[in-house]
């Protein structure tokens, strides 16, 4: 059967998150019903990462096995049709072999928090969490520092958390100014529940001088959940990338 990569773009906040759910709408279920409109028979649809409910994406990478044989572009297209006007757009759709898995073959995934440090109101630049009070962006980046490389993010997770192990390996974790912009980046292989906004709330903390960089790290060496500041909501949260050793899939 071909399969096909599909890049996909969303707005988090009219769905119950990236997976199907009896609760409400999925971004899963809305790329599913518009494969079927294509195909004409039921089509399942797995991602790289399942993104919660209100989280956003700009590069999330999903397959999908077809009966026939599409041009690629016309899949992209097609489904593109079938989902308006739900907020949901397929970037890029690609032809792949049969090995290619969007979430087993990831190497990476890439994901951006967005704070707008403002006082007044986000007319139009919703896609954030706006913090009122000025923070110390620089003192954010140095606690982020502290939770660099493989530890034990038991801190750092939701507690209903599926994960068979607390410990991952965080490649990167950003925290840059531009003007009333303060973004975070996150890198690694994979990601716990939660475990970017839990990071991000923490880092806040240390950006209002309620903590010291040094706080960070000792939440970590704490491993409990209740050393963890509080989550950041999922308003300013995207998955911006998922990387694979063979682009082309």
């Amino acid at each position: 059967m071909p399969r096909y990569k599909l890049v996909v773009e969303y707005d988090g906040r009219p769905f119950v998150g990236w997976q199907r759910q009896t609760n409400g709408r999925s971004v899963q279920e809305t790329l599913e019903a518009a494969a079927e409109k294509l195909c004409g028979t039921p089509t399942r649809v797995h991602g790289a990462g399942r993104t919660d409910t209100g989280v956003h994406a700009t590069g999330q990478v999903a397959h999908l096995d077809f009966e026939r044989a599409w041009p690629a572009d016309t899949v992209r297209d097609a489904m593109n049709a079938h989902m308006r006007p739900e907020p949901v757009a397929i970037l890029a759709a690609s032809q792949v072999g049969d090995e290619f898995d969007a979430r087993h073959s990831a190497r990476r995934r890439r994901y951006l928090y967005r704070i707008i440090n403002r006082r007044p109101p986000l007319a139009l630049d919703t896609i954030a969490w706006q913090v009122a009070v000025p923070l110390d962006a620089a003192a954010m980046d140095a606690g982020a520092k502290h939770l660099l490389g493989r530890h034990d993010f038991t801190t750092f997770r939701a507690s209903q958390c599926q994960a068979a192990s607390p410990v991952r390996t965080l490649d990167r974790l950003d925290v840059r100014r531009e003007g009333a912009l303060v973004t975070v980046e996150a890198v690694a292989r994979s990601f716990l529940h939660n475990q970017v906004r839990s990071m991000v709330g923490s880092l806040v903390e240390v950006g209002l001088g309620r903590w010291t960089p040094d706080d960070i790290a000792a939440a970590l060496a704490a491993r409990s959940r209740p050393a963890c500041g509080p989550v950041a909501p999922a308003s300013g949260l995207i998955l911006t990338q998922v990387d694979y050793d063979d682009e082309d899939g």
